[in-house]
């Protein structure tokens, strides 16, 4: 059986504010924006990743309290957030910080053996992008 990633979802508060921030900040393709009565779902992707969907999504199955106690351990990045790669990690950080992203670190050389940012998208998600890998 061999498994691809098709779609993940993230959590937001103010869908046009994460619209703005995916596209502008990341650069990512708009695919899809599905609006249903204040609920919305807005899909984005890389460009050189058409099969790998973004959700993101002000939809919590859920009351008051469960959307209080995620957008707490949201702004405390114990989700995880996500992981991009950039063929250009300075150029990335630029682009990022030009579109007023909220910068958590500046590029640096992590003991792990990477290279990599990480900023916060305007929910509190927190976004790591690494350097990716020389061709070799």
């Amino acid at each position: 059986m061999d498994l691809t990633l098709s779609t993940c979802f993230v959590l937001v508060h103010d869908p046009d504010a994460a619209l703005a921030f995916y596209r502008d900040a990341l650069g990512l393709d708009v695919r899809n924006d599905v609006d249903r009565g204040g609920l919305r779902w807005i899909t984005v992707g890389a460009p050189a990743q058409p099969g790998v969907g973004i959700v993101l999504t002000n939809y919590l199955n859920g009351g008051p309290a469960d959307r209080e106690t995620l957008s707490t351990l949201i702004a405390q990045g114990a989700l995880g957030g996500l992981h991009f790669r950039a063929d250009d990690l300075d150029a990335a950080f630029q682009q990022a910080r030009a579109a007023g992203a909220d910068i958590d670190q500046e590029p640096t050389d992590q003991p792990w053996g990477t290279r990599d940012f990480a900023v916060r998208d305007p929910s509190g998600n927190l976004i790591r992008i690494e350097q990716a890998p020389a061709a070799g």
